[in-house]
């Protein structure tokens, strides 16, 4: 009777074989799969807004962020020098294919984008079990933040870093004897890596936050070496943002120097919960 009863306080997770977890995870994959496919083809039916609006809103000289610099630039410099008047680059499809398969390619990217915070549960729910009471107090709310700051890092690198890096890049040439024809593929693959590499990037507090719990980093460290910091924030800026402009530059350090002192508030925030 007594060995019955310590059976059943025993964690079910627990008595899991290695082919349990497997077949569970197998579970949790289908169904990321599945939520990436639904959204997917949804974004698949809605190609003008996929296309026209999202993809190539940074091709249009009124897009939010062109209109944005312009009021800025008439309200401060007085003039209308950073006003984007023209694009300096058109867009082509050179393969019989070409179209189609960007047309899958960014569909599965939405859906991969629209469906982040069901990812992210998914792996919640595969790991919650294989934690302690303790940890599980730790990552109270991991989905939450982490789609937070996943979607503001993609917005930032959409409305900031893509418009920016596709006027310089697109209008910059080395003689008036060569214009700018851009492929489709390589301008979709530009914007697209670039915006989720942006989101990504955006999860550095999440990263320090549990990188804090378990005593790898600290708050005095990232003091400590904060001067590094700065200087690998400032190459990143500067390969993120391809413009040799240094406004734009300074624009794209801000909020990744702002990422590193919240991520050190967070390791103190971390630290004072430990005493």
């Amino acid at each position: 009777m007594a060995l019955d009863q310590e059976n059943k306080d025993i964690p079910e997770e627990q008595e899991m074989s290695f082919f349990d977890h497997i077949d569970a995870l197998r579970g949790h994959l289908f169904r990321s799969a599945l939520a990436i496919f639904i959204f997917g083809i949804t974004a698949f039916v809605n190609k003008h807004i996929l296309f026209d609006v999202i993809i190539f809103g940074p091709t249009h000289i009124d897009f939010w962020t062109y209109r944005v610099f312009c009021k800025l630039s008439l309200l401060i410099a007085g003039n209308d020098d950073y006003c984007i008047k023209e694009m300096g680059f058109t867009l082509k499809n050179i393969t019989m294919s070409g179209q189609f398969s960007q047309h899958i390619f960014v569909s599965f990217i939405a859906g991969l984008v629209l469906a982040f915070p069901y990812l992210i549960w998914e792996i919640w729910r595969f790991i919650k079990p294989a934690l302690n009471t303790t940890e599980k107090t730790y990552a109270k709310g991991i989905v939450f933040f982490v789609s937070i700051l996943f979607f503001i890092g993609v917005l930032f690198g959409y409305f900031l870093l893509s418009p920016l890096s596709i006027n310089f890049l697109g209008s910059y040439r080395v003689s008036d004897a060569v214009s700018n024809e851009v492929n489709i593929e390589s301008y979709i693959s530009f914007i697209s890596t670039l915006t989720l590499a942006t989101g990504l990037v955006f999860e550095l507090p999440m990263l320090v936050y549990f990188l804090s719990k378990i005593g790898i980093i600290g708050s005095n460290w990232m003091r400590k070496n904060r001067k590094y910091a700065i200087i690998i924030i400032l190459l990143l800026a500067g390969i993120l943002t391809p413009s040799p402009d240094v406004a734009s530059q300074i624009m794209m350090f801000i909020p990744l120097y702002s990422l590193y002192e919240l991520s050190i508030f967070v390791a103190r925030s971390v630290e004072k919960n430990k005493i």
